[in-house]
């Protein structure tokens, strides 16, 4: 039975993989597809519409690695075969990903909201602060996993 429940797992984890693979190429398009079309209507327009399309962009590839990271970790790789330093590899790659992600958002927010409505310029610093946060908390992350990592090394030499 727990082998069927495993099975299902990877099965629903590489469909919603595909999903989001699938989701990120259309957002993709969307962007280039505004982009055009506002450069056709006015150079103008078009200086807006590339904000716009940095943003979905970046977050069409914070999804492509959301995917991977499924594919990668829940799809491809066997359970119980991960040691700590590839988990923490693993997840350090995923974060990464993400936290550069929410700074971009960030920066573009501030860059749209400065010249269209300054008063709005908090939610993009707060993406910003967020996004800084992450980073602290991933280094602490690193530093308490690299700490156990050694503490597992040294338990497995002595016992």
């Amino acid at each position: 039975m727990i082998h069927k429940i495993g099975i299902l797992s990877r099965w629903a984890f590489a469909g919603a993989s595909s999903l989001l693979i699938l989701l990120a190429v259309l957002l993709l398009i969307s962007g280039m597809v505004g982009l055009v079309s506002a450069f056709n209507v006015s150079l103008n327009h078009g200086r807006e519409e590339i904000l716009q399309t940095i943003s979905y962009v970046v977050i069409a590839i914070a999804v492509f690695d959301v995917a991977k990271y499924f594919i990668e970790e829940e799809v491809l790789r066997p359970k119980g075969k991960q040691s700590l330093a590839e988990a923490r590899i693993s997840l350090t790659k995923f974060m990464t990903t993400i936290i550069i992600a929410v700074f971009i958002e960030g920066l573009v927010g501030v860059f749209e909201r400065s010249s269209k409505a300054p008063q709005d310029i908090l939610y993009p610093a707060v993406l910003l602060v967020v996004a800084t946060s992450m980073v602290v908390a991933l280094g602490i992350y690193q530093k308490h996993s690299v700490g156990a990592e050694r503490e597992k090394k040294e338990r497995d030499l002595i016992g």
